[in-house]
């Protein structure tokens, strides 16, 4: 097992498990754009979440904030330069939009609807999702750790200016955190990060994650990672995953943490996890299979609450 993995002492008193979800690349895309983001406010996406904590007024949520989407498209184009070797990781495989187009500052009205929302909280995703060469949603792949602080502070910046509320936590696009990013948000004084997403790995005590992200670290509990002891927690379930999966997670006492992405379809691509009608109804399957099978031991705190636990058991 990692080091430091956080079995034991970080749950509240008569709590066995812990539930999370987190919402992945909220911006202010609008149903005119290639895909709403939460630019539609209460109206759109959002509502939608709204509806779910409506009926389960226990799930508290985390939402993935990128405080300046590039991305218009995400499939590549079919451009010829795609096929030199020296040039194809040296220019943008997609269409993206200009820079500032979606900076989070110039939209106050969806700060505004972030801050109001009750039982949510904000963490940055990345700076813009985008990438050049053929990997052109993971923004973080072999820049340096002095690159990588420029970005995180250049996201921090944009969410001052645009005096958005938010905690220290970092969900990196793609999941991919290399050892450069990590150490960029321990200078930049972060205090957890979710970078690791394994929906193929059997539920065990002492399972590794080993698909999107971070490998080797637990599939289901909290650990430390880094030199400066960053909180990590594994995205281990999501609109794909068997309800079983979920029980089996909670039956040995770890966190459950759901993943979904804003949009469903746009830009060319579906997503799995996409948060339609259909996702939010298998939610309130699983949510209400939880709340039947194990009642009040089971935790709903925010991914902020779980790592400040984790912290203080130390």
């Amino acid at each position: 097992m990692p080091e430091a993995a956080a079995r034991l002492g970080w749950l509240p008193a008569g709590k066995t498990a812990a539930v999370c979800f987190s919402i992945d690349d909220v911006h202010p895309g609008t149903s005119r754009d290639p895909y709403e983001a939460g630019g539609d406010l209460t109206q759109g996406a959002l509502g939608r979440m709204l509806q779910l904590q409506r009926r389960h007024p226990e799930l508290k949520l985390t939402l993935c904030v990128t405080p300046d989407w590039r991305l218009k498209s995400l499939v590549p184009d079919t451009l010829l330069w795609r096929r030199i070797p020296w040039l194809r990781d040296r220019v943008h495989w997609t269409r993206l939009h200009r820079p500032g187009h979606f900076r989070l500052d110039r939209h106050p009205q969806l700060v505004s609807c972030l801050n109001a929302l009750e039982r949510c909280e904000v963490v940055l995703h990345g700076l813009t999702h985008a990438h050049r060469g053929p990997r052109f949603a993971v923004e973080f792949q072999d820049e340096s750790v002095d690159e990588c602080t420029a970005a995180v502070e250049r996201g921090l910046a944009i969410f001052g200016a645009a005096r958005i509320e938010f905690v220290r936590g970092y969900v990196p696009p793609a999941w991919n955190a290399p050892g450069a990013l990590i150490a960029a948000l321990g200078r930049c004084g972060f205090r957890f990060l979710c970078s690791a997403r394994d929906l193929k790995t059997g539920v065990a005590r002492d399972a590794l994650t080993a698909m999107s992200g971070l490998c080797g670290v637990s599939l289901i509990y909290p650990q430390f990672v880094g030199e400066h002891r960053l909180v990590h927690m594994s995205c281990n379930f999501q609109a794909t995953s068997p309800i079983e999966r979920a029980m089996a997670i909670l039956e040995l006492g770890g966190v459950l943490h759901i993943k979904a992405h804003i949009f469903k379809a746009g830009g060319g691509h579906v997503m799995l996890d996409g948060l339609d009608d259909d996702y939010c109804g298998y939610l309130d399957q699983v949510f209400g299979e939880i709340k039947r099978r194990f009642g009040e031991r089971v935790w709903w705190p925010h991914l902020s609450e779980v790592a400040e636990r984790v912290r203080q058991a130390a």
